[in-house]
């Protein structure tokens, strides 16, 4: 998927109800400063998950970002989404009939898994400095999954193409980085038809 950026967070727990065992964790917490994403850090606004749930957007619940591994889906009623003061939460209801369903459920629960992570679309962002360093404020975006993930680091597909970019400009420019990083994160909006 074209310009689907990831980020994980440590907030995953497995957990038994009346109606079956569940999985319940953040995905997204609010204006946490991320690790260096290739030049620069990033935080998530709150305004951020709007569009996903007021749109009700088809989310799904994967383990390591793997499509072939769905454990919910907000459309079959499988994975909800809850905004609060933190962040984004979740509850997956997996079907454990499933065998890696079973298997994750399993790790969450013994706690050898307790990472939460999503994938995203940009749609709006903010850029400024903290003093050297480019900080990026996600104000909407499009969530397409949440999922479990074995190794929580603020790691994303674009980034690499993000440090590629951001070297090239630092070594043909001396300038204003920040600039730059609006003028590529305008350019993988149009891309992306919005």
């Amino acid at each position: 998927m074209d310009n689907v950026e990831r980020r994980a967070f440590v907030e995953c727990r497995a957990e038994a109800s009346d109606n079956g065992k569940k999985i319940r964790g953040y995905a997204i917490r609010f204006m946490a400063k991320s690790e260096d994403l290739g030049g620069f850090v990033e935080y998530i606004a709150p305004s951020a998950v709007d569009r996903t749930i007021s749109e009700g957007l088809d989310v799904r619940a994967l383990v390591d970002h793997d499509s072939g591994k769905v454990l919910g889906r907000t459309r079959a009623g499988t994975l909800a989404l809850r905004k609060d003061s933190k962040g984004l939460a979740i509850t997956i209801e997996p079907d454990e009939e499933i065998s890696y369903a079973k298997d994750i459920m399993r790790a969450v629960a013994r706690g050898d898994v307790s990472g939460m992570s999503f994938g995203f679309r940009t749609l709006e962002d903010e850029w400024n400095y903290d003093g050297k360093t480019p900080v990026r404020t996600v104000t909407d975006m499009r969530i397409s999954e949440v999922s479990i993930v074995t190794f929580p680091a603020y790691k994303q597909t674009d980034v690499t193409v993000a440090q590629r970019s951001l070297q090239a400009y630092q070594q043909a420019h001396a300038g204003n980085r920040v600039d730059f990083l609006q003028k590529w994160s305008r350019t993988k909006l149009a891309r992306s038809g919005r």
